[in-house]
């Protein structure tokens, strides 16, 4: 998929090709997007993750720039996904409970703005879901939630070397998640809740 392609699928001003079914994205940034590509891609329905950039005024981001701060985008996952197989309440299900959305500095051990925590919406529909969905993961943790619901801007694709990184350097990419503790936190914030909504590891 090509980056100019890829930047119009996610401003929703194009429409994401498909076999059958019409297809919808989801934009969610949860920390590091190595780790939000790996939890999404086990959702049945989820046919495609893509790692990017995105909240920020900056055209044509890159990971360096990103890193270095000040170009208000965040790391983010733009996820395309059958709404006839999973639907987007679902997927915020599984948003939620895979990230510590009580963390305003960052997530885990990946600290500053780049790693906060944010659902970006397409529309007054995704809106209202989001915020609903907010109020019952807030209750249901018994703790406030600082993660934004923010209106979605253009979603700039990562550099190649970043998609699916977990499957192109799953040795690397164990031992950070493993060593950024992300799992035992959301265990710990979460319980039996941890990772609600996706297949049991």
């Amino acid at each position: 998929m090509s980056r100019f392609f890829a930047a119009l699928l996610g401003l929703g001003l194009l429409a994401a090709p498909a076999a059958g079914a019409e297809t919808r994205t989801a934009i969610f940034a949860g920390g590091c997007f190595w780790c939000v590509e790996s939890d999404f891609d086990k959702l049945a329905g989820v046919t495609d993750t893509l790692s990017g950039y995105t909240g920020g005024d900056l055209e044509n981001p890159t990971y360096r720039k990103v890193g270095s701060g000040g170009t208000g985008h965040l790391e983010a996952v733009q996820i395309t996904y059958d709404p006839e197989k999973v639907d987007y309440d679902t997927l915020l299900t599984v948003f939620w409970h895979s990230v510590d959305p009580t963390d305003p500095g960052g997530q885990f051990c990946d600290r500053g703005e780049t790693y906060q925590t944010a659902i970006f919406v397409m529309n007054d529909e995704e809106r209202a879901l989001a915020e609903a969905s907010k109020a019952a993961a807030e209750a249901e943790l018994g703790q406030k939630i600082v993660t934004p619901v923010r209106e979605a801007k253009t979603f700039w694709p990562a550099e190649d070397y970043h998609q699916n990184y977990y499957e192109k350097n799953p040795i690397r990419y164990r031992f950070y998640r493993g060593g950024c503790k992300r799992d035992r936190r959301i265990e710990e914030l979460w319980g039996e809740a941890a990772f609600k909504g996706l297949p049991k590891k």
